[in-house]
């Protein structure tokens, strides 16, 4: 069983930046795949970002492409997801996610484990 939980949430300005760490516990096994979730105000949850642990390759979807940046810790303990130039429509939920599979363009396949979840606000 793994336990997800985030962390790093909080409010910024267009143009800000916000990291985003989820702890695992016990610790995110080799063939394992990860992401991040957002869910806007009133939208259905959509992943953002993926990684697979065994090849170490990430994934994004359009909107967010140079602008976040997935990563796991060494140790396997944490993952990140670094946040820049935040724009109002990033707004919303974000929850970490893990699990397996990876295809030609996406990895976390399939969601075994959820975090709670954290809020981002990106207001002027």
């Amino acid at each position: 069983q793994l336990q997800l939980r985030e962390s790093g949430g909080g409010f910024t300005q267009p143009g800000g930046s916000l990291r985003l760490s989820c702890a695992a516990s016990p610790f995110i096994f080799e063939d394992t795949a990860i992401g991040w979730f957002h869910q806007a105000p009133g939208k259905e949850r959509e992943a953002v970002s993926s990684m697979s642990i065994k090849t170490g390759r990430t994934y994004y979807t359009d909107s967010v492409k140079g602008r976040f940046t997935i990563s796991v810790d060494s140790d396997k303990k944490m993952m990140h997801l670094q946040m820049n130039n935040l724009q109002p429509e990033d707004t919303g939920i974000y929850t970490c996610a893990a699990g397996a599979g990876e295809g030609d363009r996406w990895a976390l396949l399939v969601v075994d484990y959820w975090g709670q979840g954290t809020q981002v606000i990106v207001s002027s």
